[in-house]
């Protein structure tokens, strides 16, 4: 069995390294959650960078229907040829197009296939999933063709937490939650990204960042993504350590609300520190 270690580009905390591979060991899919921009979906490429195997990218949108990850079948395209063309369109066949959980099934090889975030669609999707995930396999009726998975790819299911998943659904699947990373793993993924930071300025940077992120009142948190645009807007506008401790420049890539910014602002103080109680952070 090939074990996923990680990658040069995505740090992972042992924790969730460990749930991958017990995920791969067990053939059941992994539903990841997490704050948006902790990494849920860079798991999956890195998984697949990892163990060498292609990606399937199944994005799932508030219409999606669990069929079309089976398959699709054109009828409007086969009415069409019966009309207006010369083909023979008795072979329904040429009229069936694999979905991305078909086309994981019927890949000669093993693949890594992503179900991404699986809570924007209606509460019965995952459920209408059961069986076909148990199984590894699907019967399509216009033909009578059953697909059956050559090689049991490895899922990732991702979930920002939108809507609840079934337990009968959880039950089949093995469960991760990505905390989000503490300032030392913060490093370490900065690192990656920018190895040359300088540390003063990193370091400074990540305690406002921090800092910004214990406001209880905030209406949507800076995430993972959203520090590394900020430090690399400060990087490229040459923005000194010593200017973050006193002001918060280029606040537009952190905060995406008004009323985060004007929180942030109205609370600015040079002499917070991590030390300051959960009871003081409530009276600003």
């Amino acid at each position: 069995m090939d074990y996923f270690k990680g990658t040069d580009n995505y740090v992972i905390s042992t924790e969730l390294r460990d749930s991958v591979n017990v995920s791969i060991a067990l053939g059941r899919p992994l539903v990841v959650k997490g704050e948006p921009g902790t990494g849920k979906t860079l798991l999956a490429q890195a998984i697949a960078k990892g163990l060498g195997k292609k990606l399937y990218t199944w994005n799932i949108k508030s219409t999606t229907k669990a069929q079309e990850g089976l398959y699709v079948y054109d009828t409007v395209k086969r009415l069409n040829d019966a009309r207006f063309g010369d083909r023979d369109v008795s072979d329904i066949s040429q009229y069936i197009r694999l979905g991305k959980l078909g086309e994981a099934f019927a890949a000669p090889e093993q693949v890594v296939l992503i179900i991404d975030e699986i809570d924007k669609a209606e509460l019965e999707f995952p459920n209408d999933l059961l069986n076909e995930l148990d199984e590894m396999s699907f019967y399509i009726p216009e033909t009578g063709e059953t697909i059956t998975a050559k090689h049991r790819p490895i899922v990732i299911i991702t979930s920002n937490s939108e809507k609840e998943l079934p337990d009968p659904f959880l039950r089949r699947c093995v469960f991760h939650y990505i905390e989000f990373p503490d300032q030392q793993l913060m490093e370490e993924i900065v690192g990656v990204h920018f190895p040359s930071i300088e540390t003063r300025l990193l370091r400074d940077a990540l305690k406002k960042f921090y800092w910004i992120r214990q406001f209880d009142l905030l209406r949507k948190k800076p995430s993972t993504s959203e520090l590394l645009d900020w430090l690399q807007a400060l990087i490229i506008g040459g923005v000194p350590a010593a200017k973050i401790e006193k002001e918060l420049p280029f606040v537009g890539t952190l905060l995406k609300k008004k009323e985060d910014q004007d929180l942030v602002n109205n609370s600015a103080d040079p002499h917070y520190s991590y030390s300051t109680s959960k009871r003081s952070r409530r009276v600003y």
